[in-house]
């Protein structure tokens, strides 16, 4: 396993880390003791990154993720997350940044996972209504008194970011960015490397579009958000997937994966990259991490950027409403 570190002043993690949430909830039937074989056998194999938040199945991840890591705490550097409120009907009811609630759901994360200390803490998403000054300040309280070791944001702009740093350091960001989600090499990668923050991407595989295993909504289970997504939809659809076909010729070229290509792309972006994929069974996650060993040089990533260039997705990643949550 390679390893990276996380920030100026954050944790080592593999090179690659393992995404939790659909163990929980959103990407079809879910299946508790497969899930937690899973996480033990990315630990196994070398991941030490987990990451996880409250709002996944409304807690129920970290619960799962606390039951997985109990005999093996000392293998994990864990991740989780708050901000992101449900009801336990799991209605969402907004954003919280407010002080009391940080150190209110803080608490809770930690009942739930069952451990002394968080890892790595995000604010999941960024509350207009609350100065991130006055959240990222009850997150420090929570480092001065040894709840919480580093911290971090999700999908937070340029402007918050700095704002955020201003009151106590950031070890890493967390935001979406793969092959087809690049935004983020517009202002946030630079803001985030101008001060020494790591970058933790989410959905690197496309929320499952990059692995080339989707061709059809049909594909996706009911119940899948996905299916209500906007580059999952219609003509979106179509144009997406001569994307996947454009990457799959390169992928059968480097005797690799499209998945594997996917990843070992955005590992080539800086070593303060440290992507998450998610997997709900194991052979995915060894299949995964054989992206470590796949080697792209400049023809390489030339012929990458040419057959999908920044913008070349069409849709927008998330429902419209969602989106007024993100880059905040």
């Amino acid at each position: 396993m390679n390893f990276r570190i996380l920030g100026k002043q954050g944790p080592t993690v593999s090179a690659i880390g393992l995404g939790c949430m659909g163990m929980s909830e959103f990407y079809g039937s879910t299946n508790e003791e497969q899930s937690i074989r899973t996480i033990h056998q990315a630990l196994d194999i070398g991941i030490n990154f987990l990451d996880t938040a409250d709002m996944y199945g409304v807690g129920h991840n970290e619960e799962l993720v606390g039951r997985a890591i109990k005999d093996r705490r000392d293998k994990v550097v864990l991740a989780t997350k708050f901000g992101n409120v449900r009801g336990e009907d799991g209605s969402f009811k907004g954003v919280n940044g407010k002080p009391s609630y940080v150190k209110e759901a803080c608490e809770a994360s930690l009942k739930r996972l069952g451990v002394d200390v968080i890892d790595l803490y995000y604010q999941h998403r960024v509350d207009p209504d609350t100065p991130i000054e006055e959240t990222v300040g009850a997150m420090a309280d929570l480092v001065r008194q040894g709840k919480v070791r580093f911290l971090g944001l999700s999908e937070a702009a340029p402007q918050s970011i700095r704002r955020a740093y201003s009151v106590h350091p950031i070890s890493a960001l967390q935001t979406e960015y793969s092959l087809w989600t690049r935004d983020v090499e517009e202002e946030i990668l630079a803001t985030c490397r101008e001060l020494g923050i790591g970058f933790v991407p989410y959905s690197p595989l496309g929320r499952g579009f990059l692995t080339g295993r989707i061709k059809t909504v049909e594909d996706l289970e009911e119940g899948d958000w996905r299916r209500n997504s906007p580059r999952f939809q219609g003509d979106n659809l179509e144009h997406n997937l001569g994307i996947v076909r454009r990457l799959e010729e390169i992928a059968s070229a480097k005797r690799c994966s499209l998945a594997q290509l996917s990843l070992a792309w955005l590992l080539t972006r800086g070593e303060d990259i440290v992507p998450i994929f998610g997997a709900k069974r194991s052979e995915y996650v060894e299949d995964n991490l054989k992206a470590l060993h796949v080697q792209l040089n400049r023809e390489d990533l030339a012929q990458i950027d040419q057959a999908v260039p920044m913008g070349a997705a069409k849709g927008l990643r998330y429902p419209e409403a969602s989106m007024q949550a993100v880059n905040r």
